[in-house]
């Protein structure tokens, strides 16, 4: 009994470790990953040129892109195409960015923000125009401390065997 008092003793002049979510916030890490947004350039014109290469990384399948051309009357992207859809189910994303580094052209970037909870299942579809929002500050930040290089191209090299050596051309 002298045990279980002592313990009890001890335990209340701790300090409390408990956060009182949601007055008090903890701070998150640099690296972590919230809701997506879609970027566009200073001109105005979107990012996204409809590649569907996040919607390839995605290991859950949660990103649906429908590719159109780009016309000169109504040019959307620099590309010859553009995303003429593009959707995210939330419920099913994991958050883990592959999307942001599958894309070549920095279009998806994934901002601070984790309060995402909603009363309809249909709001978290989360639709082109929601994707192009303004984004906040701290990703803006993010993004203008770390400038993306410009793509390089492919190194050149003499095609080779499988079995070794190089493969003579006739």
């Amino acid at each position: 009994m002298l045990t279980g008092l002592k313990t009890t003793l001890t335990e209340t002049f701790r300090p409390v470790v408990t956060t009182m979510y949601p007055e008090e916030k903890t701070p998150r890490s640099e690296r972590y990953r919230g809701r997506h947004y879609l970027r566009r350039y200073e001109n105005g014109l979107e990012r996204c040129i409809g590649c569907e290469l996040c919607a390839a990384a995605c290991p859950v399948g949660c990103i649906l892109v429908i590719a159109a051309e780009n016309t000169d009357e109504n040019r959307v992207s620099p590309g010859e195409r553009y995303a003429k859809t593009y959707e995210i189910n939330m419920l099913r994303c994991i958050f883990c960015g592959y999307c942001e580094e599958a894309c070549p052209v920095q279009a998806i970037v994934l901002g601070p923000e984790y309060e995402l909870s909603d009363t309809s299942r249909e709001k978290f579809i989360y639709t082109k125009e929601k994707l192009l929002e303004p984004l906040p500050p701290e990703v803006q930040a993010r993004i203008d401390a770390n400038p993306a290089s410009p793509p390089h191209p492919a190194p050149q090299a003499a095609p080779t065997s499988p079995h070794g050596g190089e493969v003579n051309k006739p």
